[in-house]
């Protein structure tokens, strides 16, 4: 990739279109050491799980990952409602020093992790209205992700597959249409198992990808977050390069066939 080809979210530009999670790491060290090797620029925190300074004397993830360094982004892990949601976000804001990107995500149910739609779209008003730049954890239903971009998100987010799940991407042709239609920037949350599933996102026009547990669930997470920062910049270059026309068959030569030696015309014969 070249220099020049930046994500920009909410006006800022990152060099890296991978977004990682801080999550179920055995951790903080190894947190930090799967943040470096993954080369990402933005990382989500659960504001509901993690100390970021709301519980003194007990160890707190800004010392391992550090403002300066990174872009936080608070996230509402474990919301089930709008008002959660914004109760949660607004504390986050507090604690980080009038902090407003934030990643929204409010659940429908504890056994699926499944976005609830309606509850997210409150949320979302809400906090825009509130002066939040919003990026949004949703489904990957064309229609919804239009409506929360109406809404303000500075970043949609539809999911692969459920959370937690590594099964990959399992609707590429709806992510498309969102793709298509979309004015900010889309990012596939939720799903990725392995490097190949965040190399098939960017291949098909995403532009960036989250992800927690493909890492930290890993059997070496740092090794695999090494892997998932070179799945997503191949994707990308795939994508920008544009792949040939797929084909039943072809009959074409993959190699020149000017000037290759041939046999004379056979010397007998009938003719």
């Amino acid at each position: 990739m070249t220099t020049q080809d930046t994500l920009t979210i909410a006006g800022r530009a990152y060099s890296s279109r991978l977004l990682v999670g801080t999550g179920k790491y055995k951790d903080f060290e190894q947190t930090r050491a799967a943040l470096d090797a993954s080369g990402t620029e933005i990382v989500t925190v659960a504001i509901r799980r993690t100390n970021i300074g709301q519980n003194a004397g007990e160890p707190n993830l800004l010392d391992y990952v550090p403002p300066s360094k990174f872009t936080l982004l608070p996230n509402t892990a474990g919301c089930y409602s709008a008002d959660d949601a914004v109760r949660t976000l607004r504390l986050a804001r507090e604690l980080l020093d009038g902090h407003d990107l934030v990643k929204l995500e409010v659940l429908g149910d504890p056994h699926t992790l499944f976005p609830n739609m309606p509850e997210t779209l409150k949320a979302t008003k809400t906090l825009v209205d509130d002066g939040f730049k919003v990026m949004v954890y949703c489904t990957d239903d064309p229609i919804q992700c239009r409506m929360l971009e109406d809404l303000g998100a500075v970043a949609v987010m539809p999911l692969a597959s459920l959370i937690g799940s590594g099964m990959g991407i399992l609707n590429p042709w709806n992510l498309r249409l969102i793709i298509e239609q979309a004015r900010v920037p889309i990012v596939v949350d939720a799903g990725v198992g392995t490097a190949s599933d965040a190399a098939i996102a960017m291949e098909l026009g995403c532009d960036a990808v989250l992800m927690n547990t493909a890492i930290a669930g890993a059997r070496d997470p740092i090794l695999m977050a090494s892997a998932m920062k070179k799945g997503v910049e191949a994707g990308r270059e795939a994508f920008l390069a544009g792949r040939m026309p797929k084909k039943l068959y072809s009959g074409a030569p993959s190699s020149p066939t000017e000037g290759l030696i041939t046999a004379g015309p056979a010397s007998g014969g009938a003719k």
